[in-house]
């Protein structure tokens, strides 16, 4: 019969072993993988139906804080594009705003908060298109939200374009939304 160790000594041995486990990566490791069983099971089109549900639920809960931290009933539109991008540097990507006016927000992004995990996971994208298009439809009450380029895809950046106004051009891509009041 052997005795039992204690754990206090088994516990540095354990805590200075060289395991790359870390929130951040587990979490996105777990991000990966349902994307990935999804897209396997039921296809892209219907995995980014679900993910987009969880995003849009994402979307208003953010677009709630930013509100409440700024003090204001809804975010003023000069203040949009620095709001998207603001929210995607504070969860580890690196979004720009390459062009911005009353009908249209282009940002670049060189970073993607799902690091190379997002990589043959398109269907994560829908993370971006919802809590963009969530936070700007209520802002200005409508958005259209494309994405022209992404990581996911194997672009080396992201460019997501937020339309503000409906226009003939935009019907054909992107994902529509409005202000839910």
């Amino acid at each position: 019969m052997s005795l039992p160790i204690e754990v206090d000594q088994q516990q540095p041995e354990i805590t200075k072993a060289q395991i790359p486990l870390e929130t951040t990566d587990f979490f996105n490791q777990i991000i990966r993988e349902l994307s990935g069983a999804l897209q396997e099971i039921v296809g892209v089109n219907e995995a980014e139906g679900f993910i987009a549900l969880v995003a849009n639920r994402i979307g208003e809960k953010i677009n709630s804080d930013y509100k409440s931290a700024l003090h204001l009933e809804q975010i003023p539109r000069p203040l949009l594009a620095d709001v998207l991008a603001d929210l995607k540097r504070r969860i580890g990507g690196q979004f720009s705003v390459e062009y911005e006016d009353d009908r249209v927000l282009i940002l670049k992004n060189a970073r993607c908060p799902f690091g190379d995990r997002v990589k043959d996971r398109p269907s994560l994208c829908m993370m971006t298109t919802n809590v963009f298009g969530r936070i700007a439809a209520d802002c200005h009450g409508y958005a259209r939200v494309q994405i022209d380029r992404s990581i996911a895809r194997g672009d080396t950046d992201c460019r997501v374009v937020v339309h503000l106004a409906p226009t003939v051009e935009n019907d054909v891509n992107g994902k529509e939304f409005y202000r839910v009041r």
